[in-house]
Parts: structure tokens; sequence; C-alpha cells
């Protein structure tokens, strides 16, 4: 059961798997807030039923995607206690009150209005029941303040002290949350989100708009979509640029594991477009490369010095051929966003936007584009961080619970069983929504009031000419 793998990697696997599932759905369900907010807005202030049945469509699958990412992370947050008790009673000074920051702020604000936002504007109103269409959409966005936040501090920890013991301990709050990496990492996590809901909202445009060009909500989606894709991706590249600047002055190993360099370059360094990086012998085979153009982009000059692996101790590196890969494939995707995002407003600016349907067939395989891009951008970074839970301060294999290998296998297969059974249904029923068809919302999802003087909900002369209220 434990295919000759230690407890260390057979843990590190099983938290990676589980990371793995949770991530996609805050990922998605961060975005689709905004998304949903954004359209409730638009129904305010327009009056338009587009809008409000766009609200009523996607409320739905926001619904299942937050609930398995409820439940999901919460699994994963328990093997911090059953694998990682040691990094948990070493470090837990310091990372538990963020996570429980998160609790405290983050969770409470959207369960507190997770109801009224799906259920309640009948019974609230238009004006109250915005407000808790917001305050979920920026609970979302606080929970992967502090959740991110804590990541960071194991990249870039500071403001901390470690007693006799070597257990760290506060010392300044304020450098611990808003720690060196912070500020990049969120922002790139959270427009990663915003691009991830964009084109998972374009492909289910795109579908539908292939079936139906005339399908008006499915254009609104789906120009929404394309407009996120063309103005948040060069912003979202921008950002990784500055998070690469900031990982090269703190994790100078990370970077070299991520670009193949297992020698130094004092007078520039090549971009490797594609190799095998081989840590055994210590060198990137089949290398392609482009001459000084890796020292341009990570130092933004021609000649800046790039440290190799080779400058750090054996002990110290990071596996170098997960962190090339997928940080290529993260980069990959990022260009054909951008690709997409330009075709979208040359179309646009032709008037083929819902009818050009190349593009339309494009945005169907890019619909999971974000997902893959957020996943390789985790594995990256988490990988590129080893030896280290705390980097440069407290080493994975220190921070094991003292759990024999057969143990964290048995647990492992059985959470691969699980998920696969319980998340693979989830994820079935939510593409059976996507493919449900929004132009026609049963009238008893909609709402009274504003909604009906909009004529989409029956009114008494309208009831009488259906045959009455109850005419079922």
């Amino acid at each position: 059961m434990t295919f000759g793998m230690t407890a260390e990697i057979l843990a590190r696997i099983q938290f990676a798997f589980t990371v793995s599932f949770h991530f996609i759905f805050p990922a998605f369900s961060i975005g689709t807030a905004s998304f949903l907010a954004v359209l409730n807005g638009l129904w305010l202030w327009k009056r338009d039923p587009a809008y409000l049945k766009l609200f009523e469509y996607w409320k739905t699958i926001f619904a299942v995607t937050f609930g398995m990412g409820v439940v999901s992370g919460i699994v994963m947050s328990y093997q911090f206690g059953t694998n990682w008790s040691v990094f948990s009673d070493r470090a837990g000074a310091v990372i538990g009150p963020l996570m429980g920051y998160e609790v405290l702020t983050a969770f409470f604000l959207e369960a507190g209005f997770l109801g009224i936002a799906l259920f309640g504007r009948r019974r609230v109103g238009d004006t109250l029941h915005m407000v808790a269409v917001a305050m979920v959409a920026i609970g979302t966005l606080v929970s992967a303040t502090w959740i991110t936040s804590a990541n960071s501090w194991m990249h870039t920890p500071a403001g901390y002290g470690i007693d006799a013991n070597g257990i760290f301990y506060p010392e300044d709050w304020w450098a611990i949350i808003f720690n060196p990496s912070f500020p990049y990492r969120l922002t790139h996590t959270v427009l990663a989100a915003f691009l991830t809901t964009a084109f998972a909202v374009g492909a289910v445009g795109a579908w539908h708009l292939l079936k139906d060009s005339t399908n008006r909500q499915a254009r609104i989606m789906f120009s929404m979509a394309m407009w996120m894709a063309a103005i948040v991706t060069p912003m979202q590249i921008l950002v990784g640029d500055m998070h690469g600047l900031n990982t090269l002055e703190h994790q100078p190993a990370k970077i070299a594991a991520m670009e193949g360099h297992y020698e130094s370059h004092e007078d520039g360094a090549p971009l490797i477009l594609f190799g095998i990086p081989d840590d055994e012998a210590e060198e990137t085979k089949y290398a392609i490369e482009i001459p000084k153009l890796g020292s341009l982009i990570l130092t933004h000059e021609w000649d800046g010095a790039i440290e190799g692996l080779k400058a750090f101790p054996k002990e110290d590196r990071p596996p170098a051929l997960i962190p090339f890969f997928t940080f290529r494939i993260m980069v990959g995707l990022g260009l054909l966003m951008l690709g997409m995002g330009m075709w979208s407003l040359w179309a646009r600016y032709h008037k083929t936007l819902y009818t050009n349907r190349w593009l339309l067939r494009a945005a169907l395989p890019m619909g999971g584009s974000g997902f893959v891009a957020v996943l390789a951008g985790w594995y990256t970074t988490e990988v590129g961080r080893q030896p280290y839970t705390v980097y440069g301060l407290l080493r994975t294999a220190d921070s094991l619970s003292p759990v024999a290998a057969p143990a964290v296998g048995a647990s492992l297969l059985a959470f691969v069983i699980v998920y696969f059974l319980v998340f693979g249904a989830g994820v079935f029923y939510l593409f059976r929504l996507f493919r449900r068809p929004p132009l026609e919302i049963e009238d008893m999802e909609l709402e009274k009031g504003p909604t009906r003087a909009a004529g989409l909900v029956p009114g008494p002369a309208q009831e009488e000419t259906l045959g009455g209220p109850n005419a079922h």
C-alpha cells in the first residue's frame, strides 16, 4: 500500500491531493460570488430581466461549488493534526490565529448572508438582498486574504521569534500578516480566481451560443467573460512579473528550479524554453534556450546575475522537475488566455463576437484553463518551497507526525476513493447545470415585487389568462 514510499512522501501526496480538490472550488466561488454581485447590481440598475435570469442561473452553480469548497476545506485542515502535528505544534501560535481570523470574519460573513443571497430576495427586498450578495462576495475575498497571508508567511516568514524549544511565537502581527510576499501572492491569487471564473463562464456562454446565437443571456455572459479576459489577463501577467521579482529576492533556489538553472550565470542567464531537469546529474538535459532572455525577464537586465541550484547545498535545494514543468504550464495557459482576450476584442470590433464559431469553439476547451493554471501555479510555489514548511527555518521532514507509512497510505487510498465518488458526483451535477440553457427559468424560481413588474412572474391578470394560480 505504501509502494516503497516513506510516511513523509505519502503525507505530502495526501495533502497535495486534498488541497488540489479543495483549491479549485474556492478559485471558482471567489470569482462567481463577485460575478453574482455584478449581475444583481445590473439587474437593480437596469431592471433588465436578462440579468436576473443570469443571476438565478449562476446562483445554483455557486451554491454547489461553495458547498463542495467548504467540505473539502474542513477535511484538509484536519491533516494539520493527523499528519503534520509537529508543524502545528511549532508554528501553530502564528498560523493558528490567522486561520482562526479567517473563520471569525470571512466564514461567518459568508454563512450569515448566504441564505439571504440565495433565497431571500422576496423576503427582505432588493436593497438588503443586494447587501447580502455583496457581503458574500466580500467574504470570499476576505477568506482569500487570511489564507494567503498564512501561506505567504510560510514562504517569507517575518514578525516572529523562536524560543528555546524551537516554537515560533508572534512578535509583530503587522509584519506577520503583511509579510514580504503577501501583497503579490494575494493579488495574483484573486486575479487568478477571476480569470478562472471568466473562462468557465465564457465556455458555458460559448456552448449555448453555438446552439443558438440569439440566446441573449448567453450573449451577455460570453461578452462579460471576454471583457474580463481582455482586461484582467494583462494585469495578471504584470502582477506575475512583480511576484517573480519578489520570489527571486526571497526564494532564489525556487527560481533556479523553476527556470531549470543548475549553473549560476553572472553575465546573463538564458531562458530555457524546454528541457528535462535532472537533479542527479545536476543539469537540464535537451535544453532549448534563448540567450540572455532569462535574465531580462527575471531581473529586467540583459546581464543580470542569476544563481543556479549548485549555489545551494544539496539538502537545501527544491526538486526541479515538477516546478520546471508546472511553471511552464501556468505561463503557457496565461499566454493562451491573453490570446483569447485579444481575439475577442478583434471579433467585438468586427461585430462577430457572438457569431464567430471558431472563437466560440476555442472558448470551450479554455473553460478549464483557469483551473489547470491555478493548480499548476500552486504546485510550482509549494514544491519550490521544499525542503521546508517554513522557508529556511522548519524542514518538512521535521514537521511530520509520528505516523507509520502504512497508516498514511491507507488514509490516502480512502481519500482517493471517497473524493472521486463524492466530488465526482458534484462535478457531474455542475456540468448538468452548465448544459441547461439560460433562456427559461421556472417562474417559481424568480422573485415577486420588482420581478413581477418586469413581467417575469405572472400578475393577477396573467394568472387568470393562464388558468389561475392553482391551475396546475
